[in-house]
C-alpha cells in the first residue's frame, strides 16, 4: 500500500478531521476490527480456531450446484 494513496482532510485550522483510504486498505482494516472483536469471547475464539482447522468440507462448485446459483 502506497502511503501516498492516502488521502487526508484538514479543517480551516490545519487540524486533520478525516481521511480518505482505499477500498481495498478499508476492507482489510474492517476485517481485522471484526477479527479481534470476534476474539474477544473466548467460545467464538475456540469456533474460529476449530473452523480454522476444520478439513471437510464442500467446494464452492458443490454450494453453488446445491444452491441452483
Amino acid at each position: 500500500m502506497n502511503p501516498a494513496e492516502i488521502k487526508y482532510v484538514s479543517d480551516e485550522t490545519g487540524k486533520t478531521i478525516e481521511v480518505i483510504v482505499p477500498i481495498d486498505l478499508w476492507r482489510e482494516i474492517e476485517s481485522e476490527r471484526e477479527t479481534a472483536y470476534l476474539l474477544k469471547s473466548e467460545a467464538m475464539k475456540q469456533r474460529l480456531i476449530q473452523a480454522k482447522n476444520r478439513q471437510e468440507g464442500i467446494s464452492l462448485e458443490e454450494v453453488r450446484e446445491k444452491l441452483g446459483i
